[in-house]
C-alpha cells in the first residue's frame, strides 16, 4: 500500500493552546506530521507576521514531526534545531540567494518546495535545481496552485502537475489543497482529487475555531471537519502518515 504524508495544522502558530489543540486531533487520528507558520511572509505589512523565534519554543514541546516555512538564511538553523522538515514558500521560489543557502547548510535534511503562483513547471523544477546543487537533493516539490485568470478559487489547482513531475523527476510531490482553493468547502474535493492522481502527500490547513484565525481563516478546516476528510481519504487504497 503507497503512503501519502498528511501535513496537517494552521496556517500561522498563534498560541501554544491552539497548536496543542491541533496537535492532539493529529495525533489521535494516528497522523505524525503538523504544518504551521512561525515565519509569515505577507502581502500586507499590517498583516499578522507570525510570533518567530518565540513561535519555535513553542513548537519544542510538540511530539509530532514539524514542518515550518523559512524565509531567511539567519532562521535555517534554528528551523533545523526545532523542526523535521523546511518548508520553502512560493513567494521565495525566485530567491535564487536563499534556496543556494538552504542547499549549501541543510546537508539531506528534508525539504518542501513549493511552486511560485506565475511559475512554469519548467521554471519550478530548474529553480529546484539551486537547492540540488548546492548539495541537498532531499527535496519534495509542492504544487499549491498558480494565478490564472479565474477567480472562483484563490489560485488554480494545477493537477496535470502531479503526473508531470513524476514523470520529469524523481521528486515526490506534495499537493497544497489548502491555499489553492481558498475556501475550505472545496478542500476535501480537491484532496481526493491530488490523491487519485498520484500525490505523494497532502498539506491541509486546520484551525481550531477558522473565524477567528489571524490569518487564511476561509481556507482552513476546522477540527471535525478535519476528522470526517481523513476518514473519507482513508477509503483510497493509501496508507496515510
Amino acid at each position: 500500500m503507497n503512503k501519502v504524508k498528511i501535513f496537517a495544522g494552521p496556517c500561522a502558530l498563534e498560541s501554544e493552546e491552539q497548536i496543542n489543540e491541533v496537535a492532539d486531533v493529529i495525533k489521535s487520528l494516528g497522523l505524525s506530521w503538523i504544518r504551521c507558520g512561525v515565519y509569515k511572509p505577507r502581502i500586507s505589512p499590517h498583516s499578522f507576521q507570525g510570533l518567530g523565534d518565540s513561535g519555535l519554543e513553542i513548537l519544542k514541546d510538540i511530539d509530532l514531526d514539524i514542518i515550518t516555512e523559512v524565509t531567511e538564511p539567519n532562521q535555517i538553523e534554528k528551523v533545523m534545531d526545532t523542526c523535521s522538515a523546511i518548508q520553502i514558500g512560493s513567494r521565495n521560489m525566485y530567491n535564487y540567494a536563499l534556496l543556494k543557502e538552504i542547499g549549501k547548510r541543510t546537508g539531506d535534511f528534508p525539504i518542501l518546495f513549493k511552486r511560485g503562483m506565475s511559475a512554469t513547471i519548467s521554471e519550478y523544477l530548474s529553480a529546484s535545481e539551486y537547492i540540488s546543487s548546492a548539495g541537498n537533493k532531499n527535496i519534495m516539490l509542492c504544487e499549491r496552485g498558480i494565478r490564472t485568470f479565474e477567480d472562483a478559487t484563490r489560485f488554480t489547482l494545477d493537477i496535470s502537475a502531479v503526473p508531470i513531475i513524476h514523470k520529469q523527476t524523481q521528486y515526490p510531490i506534495c499537493v497544497d489543497v489548502s491555499h489553492a482553493a481558498g475556501r475550505s468547502d472545496l478542500v476535501p474535493s480537491m484532496a481526493k482529487a491530488a490523491i487519485a492522481s498520484g500525490a505523494d502527500a497532502l498539506m491541509i490547513e486546520v484551525h481550531p475555531n477558522p473565524m477567528k484565525a489571524l490569518c487564511d481563516g476561509p481556507q482552513q478546516l476546522n477540527l471535525e471537519q478535519f476528522k470526517v476528510l481523513i476518514d473519507e481519504l482513508r477509503t483510497f487504497d493509501k496508507e496515510l502518515i
